[in-house]
């Protein structure tokens, strides 16, 4: 049973507001040998594939014409490939890894017990986590498209985004619509990141965490292919990954990026609650 601590016997000074600043958990993870890999490999995919067009030209199938089809008209649609390539499963990788590894790392380092005799309150120490590992998560998920629009600029010129419908638009609409389809991407992965945050919690093993949200990740996307599930599928957040395609066309449409971030924001919600409730009764030893 825990005990209160009274205002009187508090160090001088101590204030639980002030523990563990933000910028000091994001400095720490800043420095971790995973966050420098995962954001290299990331910065080099676009030029892998740069390199893979000027080898073996850009792919044409009869019938069918997709974003990999129209990499090379220009610099947004390069970019767009790359969001593209990257929806599904590459951009799930880093979101698991920075959320799902944050606390149990800590546990399996033995020093998650001395940031919570800190004292850290234990609700502020995941709240500073999981900040943290969204904002390393956004920084990667921005990051590919970014460095894709800087490759195919350089490569292919500056120009309007050709799209699969046989329409086009002007790159100074391209621009806002390709963040639009950015930020979809994001809050569609917040599920991701809410489930790996939420093993990360209750396990020791940091790739457990990470392994497990990927693996529930890849389950979803096999569970949509199933289209004898019919309007079930609706319910699975994979349903709803690529829906930011519909910021790219010649009319927005909302309604599909909608349902797919109500979706993952009603599911993270669930997640965090349980991660913050299981994490507050959790005996920690490690």
């Amino acid at each position: 049973m825990s005990v209160p601590v009274l205002e009187s016997d508090r160090a001088a000074g101590y204030s639980p507001h002030r523990t563990l600043p933000l910028r000091t958990e994001a400095l720490r993870q800043l420095r971790r040998r995973r966050t420098l890999i995962i954001m290299a490999v990331l910065l080099a995919l676009p030029f892998v594939v740069l390199v893979a067009f000027q080898i073996g030209g850009t792919p044409s199938r009869p019938g069918q014409t997709t974003f990999i089809d129209l990499a090379t008209a220009s610099g947004p649609n390069f970019a767009a490939t790359m969001l593209f390539m990257g929806t599904g499963f590459l951009l799930v990788i880093p979101v698991a890894l920075f959320c799902g590894d944050t606390v149990a790392a800590e546990a399996s380092w033995s020093s998650l017990r001395y940031l919570l005799a800190a004292p850290v309150p234990r609700t502020r120490l995941l709240i500073r986590k999981f900040t943290v590992g969204l904002l390393f998560s956004a920084a990667a998920i921005v990051l590919l498209p970014l460095v894709g629009l800087a490759v195919g600029t350089a490569a292919y010129g500056w120009g309007d985004l050709r799209l699969p419908t046989g329409d086009s638009l002007p790159a100074s609409t391209a621009l806002p619509r390709l963040a639009i389809a950015v930020a979809f991407v994001f809050l569609g992965e917040l599920v991701v990141g809410a489930l790996a945050f939420y093993l990360s919690t209750a396990t020791d093993a940091p790739l457990g965490a990470v392994g497990g949200a990927v693996f529930i990740s890849i389950i979803t996307g096999v569970l949509d292919a199933i289209t004898a599930l019919g309007g079930l599928r609706e319910w699975l957040p994979a349903h709803w990954q690529y829906a930011w395609a519909d910021a790219l066309q010649p009319h927005l449409e909302w309604g599909g990026m909608v349902q797919g971030v109500t979706l993952s924001l009603s599911y993270s919600v669930i997640l965090l609650a349980l991660a913050v409730r299981g994490f507050a009764r959790k005996d920690v030893v490690s």
